[in-house]
């Protein structure tokens, strides 16, 4: 077990210790280098969506390409954003480690509280559409019930490997990355090769101005690159953090924009423009289109399973790192603090059975669960937000010693960028999310007060 920053690291463990003996907890707690962290980014970002998303933005024609070249600008400006912060302060945590150093316990806390939020109920609502790939391949949505033991048993595979240690969790990662972008490097380099222009459409096919329809495909694709933060979220288990994460998340993110722009070109071009608005499975009919037959169905439902059970896995490890980070700090209950072959077990524990419980709860009251998948839009935008906050802090108030003054403009306006885009994600999300996520966040400033004052008892009076 290994942990990195100023922090001393926590108490040792009973169960830990007499568990396993420590040969065997450090073979399976292995830190990341730059391959699994660059697959932890990309694989997060990356999960079902890319496989309905080009029939999502086909009712606005190719303009949608310009909206997308328009936030992966925002996207790896984010990018940059985290990885100077990692450089900074490489400590496990992400948004919550940078948001408390530069505002305080409480500002690290909201950042700590909205991404935990987002994770697990992110996590449920990304089992449940992995079943309806799996449905393909074996049918399971016959029967509610059924497919609810389905959705459970995609949530707790991740998790079991996550149990299991680092070691298992890259290695699970790079195998899912690899083999989830196979499909879609092959849609996209072969679609090149059956590209035709008489598939594309209109340019503007929404009706409205060129400003009108690049904002309305945007509010759909913003939420494509949720995910950015994931290395920084797991710095403390990258091998030098300093210089890995930051490279990491810049050619993650930049990765998975290449994915999203040639898949989606490749599907706009074989794929005819009036067929592709109402496809429901756009991706198998590109392949249907270059290939013939009607095997793409089975190929693509196969592929989105594999990465989405992949994303599944990146994400169950980073809704346990946030909450560890914060319960080191006293601001989340001690037990997330624990740490067993480099995993916040009680931390992915907590978690899986959060998310397993709002399935179950899904398939009695689907209302409730949309609700809280739409919550989930804001909550992710507000660590961003506050991790922009952070940068632009530190390079405003004149920290010599935490700022590269040679950079300082650049780093200035990559900010502003990282930013704005933050923003646009929070006004993406729409009223509803932001009213609902806002309450969600009022829930948390209670338990905050409960932590904080625990926290305040067990230092001691201090001096009037």
């Amino acid at each position: 077990m290994h942990v990195t920053g100023t922090v001393p690291p926590p108490a040792p463990e009973p169960q830990e210790t007499t568990a396993a003996p420590a040969s065997d907890s450090t073979r399976h707690a292995r830190r990341f280098g730059l391959p699994v962290a660059t697959a932890l980014v990309m694989g997060n970002i990356i999960g079902g969506g890319i496989f309905l998303l080009p029939a999502s933005v086909a009712p606005f024609g190719t303009i949608s390409l310009l909206a997308f070249g328009v936030l992966t600008v925002g996207a790896i400006a984010l990018a940059l954003v985290f990885g100077r912060l990692a450089a900074r302060d490489p400590r496990t945590g992400g948004p919550y480690v940078y948001a408390r150093g530069a505002f305080g316990d409480f500002a690290g806390f909201l950042a700590a509280w909205a991404y935990w939020i987002t994770t697990w109920v992110s996590n449920a609502a990304l089992a449940v559409a992995a079943v309806g790939y799996l449905d393909v391949l074996i049918p399971v949505n016959d029967h509610r019930w059924t497919a609810c033991l389905a959705v459970l048993v995609i949530q707790w595979l991740p998790a079991l490997a996550n149990f299991a240690g680092t070691r298992w969790v890259g290695a699970v990662q790079l195998i899912s990355t690899v083999l989830k972008f196979a499909p879609l490097l092959l849609v996209a380099v072969g679609g090149l090769f059956f590209f035709d222009p008489d598939n594309l459409g209109p340019f503007n096919a929404s009706g409205s101005s060129g400003i009108g329809a690049v904002s309305a495909a945007a509010a759909i694709l913003l939420f494509s690159y949720l995910g950015v933060e994931s290395a920084a979220v797991s710095a403390g288990e990258v091998k030098d953090p300093r210089r890995t994460v930051g490279r990491a998340t810049v050619i993650g993110t930049a990765g998975a924009a290449l994915v999203y722009l040639l898949g989606t070109l490749a599907v706009f071009g074989t794929v005819a423009h009036d067929r592709l608005v109402t496809s429901s499975a756009p991706f198998s009919d590109a392949v249907n289109a270059m290939f013939g037959g009607a095997w793409g169905g089975w190929a693509v439902a196969l592929a989105a399973l594999v990465s989405m059970t992949g994303c599944l896995n990146g994400w169950t490890l980073l809704s346990a790192q946030t909450p560890y980070a914060a319960a080191k700090d006293g601001l989340f209950p001690a037990a997330f603090a624990r740490k067993r072959r480099g995993v916040p077990t009680v931390g992915v524990g907590v978690t899986v059975v959060l998310a397993s419980l709002l399935t179950v709860y899904n398939y009695t009251s689907a209302k409730v669960f949309e609700v809280l998948v739409l919550v989930t839009t804001f909550t992710a935008t507000v660590p961003y937000l506050l991790a922009t906050a952070a940068q632009l802090f530190h390079l405003v108030s004149g920290q010599g010693e935490k700022v590269d003054r040679a950079r300082l403009v650049r780093d200035g306006v990559v900010a502003s960028v990282a930013a704005a885009f933050s923003l646009w994600l929070v006004a993406g999300a729409g009223y509803a999310a932001v009213y609902q996520g806002v309450l969600f966040l009022f829930a948390g400033v209670l338990v905050y007060a409960v932590m904080a004052a625990r926290r305040r008892r067990a230092e001691g009076p201090t001096a009037p």
